[in-house]
């Protein structure tokens, strides 16, 4: 078996080209209260700090041997570059991610400003990226993510107000959307001009318990299909909650790479998608990592390789305040199972 940097590793893996083992990576935040808890920070400084940002995310993988590092860590970033305010939580003593404290009352109301980009958090967030391709000296590859234009929609104006607007307001609706697609473009393409290994859009909140096939294909689709079509390889499609009926319309939108959480059916996604389709997923993060017992892990990461997964990934981003034993067990599962050939991937 060769020796492959973790870098190395998720480069040939999304290029389908044989790799040593299954790499242990994720398109969502890795961060943990043990590398918090070993910088001498409390949660809520990560967010506001460029070098906390970066040291939290590579100390992380580094306690764990994770193969990648992935920032940011709240889903806010944008909406406080476009004005909508942000929510610390600086004092809370307890885990709780940032949140937007204003969204948009009307459609009429949003506005985009063209220089959002150095506006909030954003620049500090590049800062952020940009420590960590200078100190990792390459060993880990470099993920960034941004929401979908639906679930981006979400964090700036009531969704009720948009799922109403679609038989009332039907050009209002596509032209925020339209918006919103712009917008999520604009974000992904900066990250990769900062030079991030993988681009993960997260269109978390368009699963099939919320949104029908129906309205997924024409609300969602169309939208991330403009923006796959804009983005250069390697770059994920990952959507939480019931995916089993969309699956195959998500795998026609341009996706290097799909992503799905506990509530998908994987041997099932298998069969719809054939082998050479790169599926990533599916363990619960909250439930597997912080809820069960340690010897109760290994059995789930097992299932999700059985499945046909290429790469094992949490359906969200990992709780920080993960039991440390069963991280350990997460990660050693991983290279203990995936030392063998995944459907799209082979082994050298």
């Amino acid at each position: 078996m060769s020796n492959m940097t973790p870098k190395e590793r998720i480069t040939n893996f999304f290029r389908k080209e044989p790799i040593d083992v299954m790499p242990c990576f994720s398109g969502m935040g890795m961060v943990t209260v043990q590398a918090i808890d070993q910088m001498g920070i409390r949660f809520p400084q990560v967010h506001t700090s460029a070098e906390n940002m970066a040291r939290s995310a590579m100390t992380s993988a580094e306690i764990y041997g994770f193969d990648s590092v992935v920032i940011p860590y709240d889903m806010c970033t944008v909406p406080e570059a476009l004005g909508r305010g942000i929510s610390l939580y600086e004092d809370s003593e307890e885990i709780l991610y940032p949140t937007v404290p204003s969204k948009w009352p009307t459609l009429e109301d949003v506005e985009i400003p063209e220089d959002f980009l150095s506006k909030g958090r954003m620049p500090l967030v590049d800062e952020a990226f940009g420590i960590l391709k200078s100190q990792s000296d390459g060993r880990f590859a470099l993920g960034g993510w941004v929401l979908g234009p639906f679930t981006m929609a979400g964090q700036l104006i009531e969704l009720d107000i948009l799922l109403k607007g679609t038989k009332k307001f039907k050009e209002q609706v596509e032209d925020f959307l339209d918006k919103m697609t712009h917008l999520v473009t604009k974000v992904a393409l900066h990250y990769q001009t900062l030079g991030v290994d993988y681009m993960n859009i997260r269109e978390m909140g368009t699963g099939t318990d919320l949104l029908s096939p129906r309205m997924w294909k024409n609300l969602v689709q169309p939208n991330l299909q403009r923006v796959f079509h804009a983005l250069a390889f390697p770059k994920i499609l990952h959507i939480c909650g019931s995916t089993d009926m969309i699956i195959e319309m998500m795998n026609d939108c341009g996706a290097d790479a799909l992503s799905v959480d506990q509530k998908n059916n994987l041997a099932d996604s298998r069969k719809k998608l054939g082998d050479s389709a790169l599926l990533l997923g599916n363990f619960d993060p909250f439930q597997t990592l912080v809820q069960m017992e340690t010897d109760q892990v290994e059995p789930v990461i097992k299932k999700c390789i059985d499945s046909g997964v290429d790469a094992v990934w949490p359906g969200c981003d990992l709780w920080p305040a993960v039991k440390k034993e069963n991280v350990e067990a997460y990660v050693q599962a991983i290279r203990k199972y995936g030392k063998g050939a995944s459907p799209a991937v082979g082994r050298v």
